[in-house]
């Protein structure tokens, strides 16, 4: 009965704190406490509570940073504080510490009740993966509601520029990435979505992607019932800004499903030279050619697309 009291001592000492202070000391005595116990080879009922009060903690370090001027917009920067705030560093806060339990705070509080009563180990990692998979979720809803037409059809022919997403700054306004202009998504956000259900069994698969995404890109393909093939280079003529090189061409990885050969004997240089336009992202209307010259007696959808275009059925949020 004493260890009862105590943790509902401590459940509610957690919801009551209101600074981020308080809250870390709580989180840090809980998992002092949780240290303590597992060293000492307590049950794991015991230590599973323990484990769970530094949960709670965490998730309502989360919810205050998140009110903090300093970490509204997103994970906050230690070193660009708000004038007139604390950093994290002040607070002995590390920024990958703020960014978990931000992410832990997200949870809706339902499932993470649910969470902390069905898992048996419970962990900061394993909140994490529970938040990811409700983002990506919300994502492919957003998505889904973003896109009101609803593809029924059987395709042959599937060519898709997707919004992929970038782990690097690149997505930062000042650097104009792909977040300033449309909603992007993550591979597994993409893996997700059910393009084999409109794909025939016998079919094919045009696919955009870039260097830093080549390899990742692969899961993607999988997950969506094709195997890859052979490619087409855009050779953009224009230099871009890359970390390693001056990048100025783009994949377009050609994939299939069964076996799905042209139907218009025609080679085309696998290089194609064609000068960028200033708009982001847009694709050169050459490759539509190619693939209607290669493709011209199958049913065509374009994912991801903006634009209506003649004999072409078209999926995406800019139509």
């Amino acid at each position: 009965m004493s260890e009862l009291i105590l943790w509902n001592k401590m459940k509610n000492a957690v919801i009551e704190c209101h600074s981020v202070d308080e809250i870390k000391q709580l989180r840090d005595k809980a998992e002092a406490y949780r240290y303590a116990l597992k060293q000492a080879k307590e049950s794991p009922e015991v230590i599973r509570k323990a484990e769970e009060i530094k949960l709670r903690a965490e998730r309502r370090a989360g919810e205050l940073l998140k009110e903090t001027p300093k970490a509204k917009g997103g994970n906050p920067n230690p070193s660009q504080p708000v004038r007139g705030c604390e950093t994290l560093s002040d607070m002995g806060i590390t920024y990958n510490q703020s960014s978990k339990w931000q992410k832990i705070a997200n949870i809706p509080e339902e499932k993470f009740e649910n969470y902390l009563e069905v898992e048996k180990e419970l962990s900061t990692s394993g909140a994490i993966r529970v938040a990811r998979q409700i983002e990506r979720q919300e994502k492919i809803e957003e998505i889904k509601k973003s896109n009101p037409q609803k593809v029924e059809g059987i395709y042959q022919v599937i060519y898709a520029d997707p919004p992929w997403k970038y782990n690097d700054q690149q997505n930062t306004e000042k650097l104009g990435g792909a977040e300033k202009h449309y909603p992007t998504m993550s591979i597994d956000e993409l893996c997700e979505l059910d393009i084999g259900e409109i794909a025939d069994k016998n079919s094919i698969l045009f696919l955009w992607t870039t260097s830093p995404l080549l390899e990742d890109t692969f899961l993607v393909i999988n997950a969506w019932g094709f195997n890859y093939k052979s490619s087409f280079v855009w050779d953009k003529v224009k230099h871009n800004m890359g970390h390693y090189n001056s990048v100025r061409h783009e994949f377009l990885l050609i994939c299939t499903r069964g076996s799905y050969t042209p139907q218009n004997i025609k080679l085309f240089d696998s290089v194609q030279s064609i000068e960028k336009t200033n708009k982001h992202s847009e694709k050169p209307e050459e490759f539509r050619e190619i693939i209607n010259t290669l493709y011209p007696y199958s049913n065509k959808i374009e994912l991801f697309g903006r634009k209506k275009v003649d004999d072409w059925d078209v999926w995406g949020n800019q139509v």
